[in-house]
């Protein structure tokens, strides 16, 4: 950036494992978050492209920042591993039950007075997918956003990117300060050596609270969230299915099924 020092922020969260069953809980209405806790794999791949604009800008700095319980600090420090610089950990009971909007105000709070060049976020988190947070996130902050990008670079004080559309792709950009949301496919994320385990127990991590952030009422926890669950369902459980035994007439009931699903 022209002799400038970058200074970029990665947003990520800790998850249930895709990998494992999902619920809700029926009180609480919200997602069962029990001891199979992972870091989002969007966020390691946000992670990654954010290093890689680092290493191409000498001076630059990398942040990662996350709003979550006292777990979510692993989150932070899978990511300080892999090469961040230092951390943010949005951390107070008060923030229990957040919605996108409540989140959204949280995390501009506490990058709004940093004076962060460059924020970089997955396109949606596997729990929530509301992929409403970083649009959110750059009105806050007043700033450029380019979403859903599956490259991403940075020259000369200016973003760019190709962005996903139903059609190809976008090439898209803006000056910084900016904001941008990656897909899946911007890269694979690296895995972090036991030199960057070992040094991410030492890489400072600043813990901030409701008081810290001067948030509002109605900016904190899930009591004063704008969306509201209002019932949880169970997911039916699934059928045998139909099965057809073949009496010399198998192929006409094949298609005779078919034909009712609408399949041919």
């Amino acid at each position: 950036m022209n002799g400038m020092r970058m200074k970029i922020a990665v947003l990520v969260k800790e998850v249930p494992d895709t990998w494992g069953d999902r619920s809700i809980d029926p009180v609480t209405k919200r997602v069962v978050r029990g001891k199979d806790l992972v870091i989002d794999e969007i966020n390691e791949k946000a992670v990654e492209a954010a290093l890689l604009v680092k290493e191409a800008n000498s001076g630059a700095t990398l942040t990662v920042v996350t709003m979550g319980p006292k777990s979510a600090l692993d989150a932070l420090r899978k990511g300080l591993a892999m090469g961040a610089d230092d951390a943010i950990h949005i951390l107070d009971d008060g923030f229990a039950g957040s919605d996108a909007v409540q989140t959204s105000a949280a995390l501009a709070a506490a990058l709004g007075s940093r004076g962060f060049d460059l924020v970089v976020t997955g396109n949606e988190s596997t729990d929530g997918r509301t992929a409403a947070v970083p649009a959110m996130l750059a009105e806050r902050l007043g700033v450029a956003q380019l979403t859903f990008l599956r490259t991403l670079a940075v020259s000369g004080g200016t973003v760019s990117g190709e962005r996903l559309t139903e059609d190809g792709h976008l090439e898209i950009s803006a000056d910084l300060p900016a904001l941008v949301s990656v897909t899946e496919q911007i890269a694979d994320a690296r895995y972090p050596n036991f030199k960057g385990l070992m040094a991410a127990k030492k890489k400072p991590v600043a813990t901030l609270t409701v008081a810290d952030l001067a948030i509002s009422t109605g900016d904190a926890g899930g009591a004063n969230s704008w969306s509201v669950v209002e019932t949880v369902t169970p997911r039916p459980a699934r059928e045998g299915g139909t099965v057809i035994t073949d009496d010399g007439t198998a192929g006409t009931q094949i298609a005779d099924f078919l034909a009712s699903a609408k399949l041919i």
